[in-house]
């Protein structure tokens, strides 16, 4: 019967299977005591941002934006003048796949910022449009108006006609530091609600555009491509602290480094757009520069920091308060200033009319001078200068001939007796290509003042071939340094 035949064994057989079993025995008892281990702490604890994603996706918005064909190749000028390795994510200047070039549609992502439906992208995703749809996480899709959109900072406000949605939340930017978790989410690549993380890199950094020296930009190695820009990036309470906007590539694809606006930024710029559809935004009326280590050094300053002013246009806020071609600042309302690029920011974020402390070094004092800051589309005062006359023959190696003041030109710069020569004619390539023209006036070279044609040929005299010249130069705009090697 099948029950026997199951119960024989060959006898034969049993020593091997008993020490089959022995062997087996701790195999055995270690599967059976396993499950009651408790189970290893990891060496290393990473983010888990699942919660995060899940709070967010739905105040995420994608963007599709139809562009007219000759509105786009109108801007590529433009887009020309930023360096090949700075990319926007979405222009014409940048190799578009098939799919995204197909009717002019541009793709972009965005953020909901009130249930009644305002939205934040960047300007550069909507510039030109001519219908802008807006698509949800639940897959609705729903056409929106441009509120308004401002170049400068590359923040656009939009509207869609709806109610119930769910706002992101607004964190602090200005709280973020390098090292922090930062998590970003948009559409590269037409790559719907994609999640990328990474750290903050750094921060205040400036843009090789130079239409947007207002913005503080914060740096990530957050992978970001084209689609993400406008989206947000995210603090790891989920809060926006930043809308990205830029990468670094020489390929046009994502290489580790990429740029976002501070979220204070974004807001302050959407405030002022819903409010009266413009930016407003305070400017100080000055040309600066880096503080180099060797300026340091000639100035007597203890660090290179600062802003160092090189020039200051005529009639200017700067002007009127008192600061001068060769000062350095190093505060704005009690915030350092620790690179030139640190002040547009601060400056721009007053409106015009805001009242400002600058502190700057002068001569090795330190000193505070109140300003009233002017409104930056504010045209410069502009003076009539008499247009030059025929000169003779340069005699100092730069090419220049200089000549005495008239009575005209030194009122119309407001310039005392016995200050400065006005340049005639400018007769090499050399000092064209720095800068200066027939009509503006040398103050002084390398800190000597000269009044006369022979007391600017002997202070170039004393020069030798290769030293770093710096003559202080006044024009109808502006007052400032022109600095050049001497030939």
């Amino acid at each position: 019967m099948p029950t026997r035949s199951a119960s024989f064994l060959n006898l034969s057989l049993l020593p091997l299977v008993a020490a089959l079993a022995l062997a087996a025995a701790p195999l055995a008892h270690a599967q059976t005591s396993s499950p009651a281990e408790a189970p290893r702490a990891p060496v290393v604890q990473l983010p888990d941002f699942t919660a995060l994603v899940e709070q967010a996706t739905p105040s995420v918005v994608n963007i599709e934006a139809t562009v007219d064909g000759s509105r786009r190749s109108a801007q590529a000028p433009d887009e020309q003048q930023v360096p090949e390795i700075f990319r926007r994510f979405i222009g014409p200047g940048m190799p578009m796949p098939p799919q995204q070039q197909r009717g002019g549609i541009s793709m972009g992502t965005g953020f909901i910022t009130s249930s009644d439906g305002y939205i934040i992208t960047n300007h550069h995703v909507v510039d030109g449009a001519d219908k802008v749809i807006v698509r949800f996480s639940d897959r609705r899709e729903l056409e929106a108006k441009v509120v308004g959109s401002d170049a400068l900072s590359d923040i656009a406000v939009l509207k869609v006609e709806t109610t119930g949605l769910r706002p992101v939340s607004i964190g602090d930017a200005r709280s973020l530091r390098p090292g922090q978790w930062v998590v970003a989410i948009g559409s590269p690549f037409g790559f719907d609600y994609s999640v990328t993380a990474g750290i903050v890199s750094g921060v205040n950094r400036r843009s090789m555009d130079p239409g947007q020296q207002y913005v503080p930009f914060i740096q990530t190695d957050v992978a970001i491509n084209r689609g993400n820009s406008g989206g947000p990036l995210l603090n790891t309470r989920g809060e926006v602290v930043g809308v990205n906007s830029q990468i670094f590539s020489n390929t046009g694809g994502f290489i580790g480094v990429s740029f976002a606006i501070p979220v204070d930024v974004a807001m302050n710029t959407a405030r002022q757009l819903r409010e009266s559809g413009e930016v407003r935004r305070g400017i100080l009326g000055v040309q600066i520069g880096e503080v180099t280590r060797e300026r340091a050094l000639e100035l007597g300053l203890p660090r290179p920091v600062g802003a160092f002013v090189s020039g200051v246009i005529t009639g200017s806020a700067a002007n009127k308060a008192g600061i001068l071609p060769g000062d350095v600042i190093t505060a704005f309302n009690g915030r350092e200033v620790l690179n030139a690029s640190d002040l547009p920011p601060q400056v721009g974020l007053l409106a015009p009319g805001s009242r400002a402390t600058v502190t700057l070094r002068r001569n090795g004092g330190s000193r505070e001078l109140v300003v009233t800051l002017d409104a930056l589309d504010a045209a410069a005062p502009t003076a009539n200068i008499p247009a030059p006359q025929p000169a003779a023959a340069p005699s100092n190696p730069l090419g220049l001939v200089v000549e005495p003041l008239d009575a005209a030109t030194r009122q119309s710069l407001a310039l005392e007796a016995g200050e400065g020569v006005r340049v005639a004619r400018v007769g090499s390539a050399l000092a064209r290509q720095a800068g200066l023209a027939p009509g503006d006036v040398v103050l002084a070279v390398n800190g000597t003042s000269v009044a006369t044609a022979a007391a600017f040929d002997t202070a170039l005299g004393k020069m030798k071939s290769g030293d770093r010249l710096r003559l202080l130069v006044r024009n109808a705009r502006s007052t400032g340094f022109v600095e050049l090697p001497m030939p």
